[in-house]
């Protein structure tokens, strides 16, 4: 986004109370999460627990799938939301999609965590009301945000993430312990609603683009050199982060820690680390720079994997270790994904914000998808050793590329 065109958009139809954005939107952020932390987090650790494979707990995370492709709707999306020439319309938009993924939950409460079938559709129709709630909520962050704001935008998105995931991973693992499938996944639907209320209840009225701007599309956006290259940053950045996660949480359970343990290590130290790297991140920015910081997170997710590797290779029976070794890796993969993402929406057109964006999430879901799949298969045939410490190698190796897309920016 060119100064010029930040300058343009920086009038008061635009941009609210930075306050009530952040409210209202970090609650939004935290309800996607709330999903996601059940389905990529709470799920697989209940699946473990109850004799799952590594490969059947990777196939009910095909339901990121509407995460992965959310890009080929969000121009349609988009040029609802945000009408050029017109008065948007993000609560309309996200009132919809978000009663459709409060009843999808429901549906899981009734299923039950057996039936992978049914389980599989229902946390699909999650998956794609909250994919879809997530295009509207980023467009509707890069346009209400002025540029000096941006940390903040990116914090309530990462800061929302962590939050989501203490609910969806943690305390949803913890009611689950207590009080059984049902009651602890209807707790998470009546969660969803409490956390979007803010935002609905805000009235809005901006405007969007000028009605002389073409409509909103992915060929408008891929167009864009800068667009390009951001996908490419992605894809490397995940793949060096991300890429071993799923393979964690059952890993803690084999290691011997109860529900309620990975439960609480993900709803009080991870949440803590995790708001730490994110509210942190947007002060470490401003000092060293977003690729710099990108480069340092990767070293440390090295490091991790490693210890990790360690751990399993050795069989070691040290809970507090393991715990530890998960924190840091918590704190870490916040702050190098508030890095990322300010680098992104500052990629972002304001003539079609939620587009643009969508296809950097889109990427990211993809890389982290056929990432999961595959460490899931290899889980189950090499080892958490050898997964582990493959997932060091390219962290390494995604870390000395990263300072070539300083390098082009730069330039």
């Amino acid at each position: 986004m060119s100064a010029a065109a930040g300058a343009a958009l920086g009038d008061a139809a635009h941009r609210g109370p930075v306050a009530r954005l952040v409210v209202g939107l970090g609650g939004l952020y935290v309800a996607q999460s709330v999903i996601g932390g059940v389905i990529f987090t709470g799920l697989p650790a209940v699946m473990r627990k109850s004799g799952a494979s590594l490969d059947d707990i990777a196939f009910i995370l095909l339901t990121v799938l509407p995460w992965s492709f959310k890009f080929m709707w969000a121009p349609a999306v988009e040029r609802f939301r945000s009408p050029h020439g017109g008065v948007r319309r993000s609560r309309s938009a996200i009132a919809l999609f978000g009663a459709f993924a409060v009843g999808s939950v429901i549906a899981c409460a009734l299923i039950g965590p057996t039936a992978l079938g049914s389980l599989t559709v229902a946390m699909m129709v999650a998956s794609f009301s909250s994919a879809t709630i997530d295009i509207a909520c980023d467009g509707h962050a890069v346009e209400s945000f002025a540029e000096r704001d941006r940390g903040w935008a990116n914090a309530a998105q990462v800061g929302g993430a962590y939050l989501g995931s203490a609910i969806g991973g943690g305390l949803f693992l913890v009611l689950i312990d207590h009080w059984g499938w049902q009651p602890a996944t209807l707790v998470m639907a009546c969660a969803l609603v409490a956390l979007a209320a803010p935002f609905l209840l805000t009235p809005d009225g901006a405007v969007g683009a000028r009605k002389d701007k073409p409509p909103q599309s992915l060929k408008q956006a891929l167009k864009r050199p800068e667009i390009r290259s951001g996908l490419a940053l992605v894809a490397l950045y995940v793949l060096g982060q991300k890429v071993s996660m799923l393979l964690v949480g059952p890993f803690l359970v084999d290691a011997g820690l109860s529900l309620t343990a990975i439960g609480t290590l993900n709803g009080l130290g991870v949440t803590a680390l995790g708001l730490a790297g994110a509210l942190g991140g947007g002060w470490i920015l401003r000092r060293i720079g977003a690729y710099r910081v990108m480069g340092w997170t990767l070293g440390i997710q090295m490091l991790v994997m490693l210890a990790f590797a360690v751990v399993a290779h050795l069989k070691l029976d040290a809970p507090v270790a393991l715990m530890a070794i998960y924190l840091a890796s918590a704190g870490t993969l916040a702050l190098g994904f508030v890095a990322l993402y300010s680098e992104l929406m500052g990629r972002a057109s304001l003539d079609q914000a939620g587009v643009d964006f969508t296809l950097f999430q889109s990427m990211d879901s993809i890389v982290s998808l056929v990432g999961w799949r595959v460490a899931g298969y290899a889980g189950d045939r090499l080892g958490y050793a050898a997964c582990f410490a493959a997932a060091a190698v390219l962290a390494l190796g995604v870390s000395t590329l990263i300072p070539r897309f300083a390098r082009a920016q730069a330039g």
